[in-house]
């Protein structure tokens, strides 16, 4: 991928569309009391009513097999939807244009890929579908490499949406670790940019082999 030679510029427009961007990514405001939940992509996509006096959606209990499977991913429809959307509006307004400028400092040391990453690279701390689906996005925009897409999806893929797998799934076991929640994050961040180091070093091995 060429770098990109002339200097685009970004309004103010643009950095408020980041902050809010990024703000409706990283879940801060997911557990508010206060109307600034409608600031959160968690709460924007909501949840299925229940029907009638049976205590279920309409994805039910007790089932199994392809055809719950198919209600499972039914049910993620929704929110991917909603978060396509909110793309293509933050993308016309210039929020990874903003972004490229804040995160590369960031980004280029750490994993080596592009400032206009960044977005992609805050959501995959609490969701790994809305990352997936923007990295896909930036490698078909020709924004990343494709050895680029390789070291960002495996630093996404280890330990995938860190913060809120860490605090729901590991619920049961915070409790009894002699560690804080804090330090743990901590330690499987150090991890994701360890193993997707590793990836780097690899491909550029590769390619140095192959002579390019």
């Amino acid at each position: 991928m060429e770098e990109k030679k002339d200097k685009i510029k970004i309004g103010i427009g643009a950095w408020i569309a980041l902050i809010f961007f990024i703000i409706i990514l990283s879940g801060v405001f997911r557990t508010s009391d206060t109307p600034l939940k409608i600031l959160d992509l968690t709460n924007l996509t909501g949840t299925f009513g229940l029907i009638g006096d049976t205590e279920s959606n309409f994805m039910g209990s007790g089932g199994s097999g392809a055809k719950d499977g198919f209600m499972a991913g039914l049910n993620l429809l929704p929110g991917i939807m909603l978060f396509c959307g909110l793309l293509g509006v933050f993308e016309q307004m210039k929020a990874f244009d903003a972004s490229e400028v804040v995160f590369r400092p960031i980004l280029k040391p750490l994993l080596g890929i592009p400032g206009r990453c960044g977005v992609a690279f805050v959501s995959s701390f609490n969701g790994s579908d809305v990352a997936a689906i923007m990295t896909r996005d930036l490698y078909e925009a020709g924004d990343i490499t494709d050895d680029q897409r390789t070291i960002f999806v495996s630093y996404q893929y280890a330990a995938s949406a860190c913060i809120t797998n860490t605090i729901n799934c590991g619920a049961p076991i915070i409790a009894f670790c002699p560690i804080a929640l804090g330090v743990i994050i901590v330690i499987e961040f150090v991890c994701k940019l360890i193993g997707a180091n590793l990836v780097r070093l690899i491909l550029r091995l590769s390619n140095k082999k192959k002579g390019a």
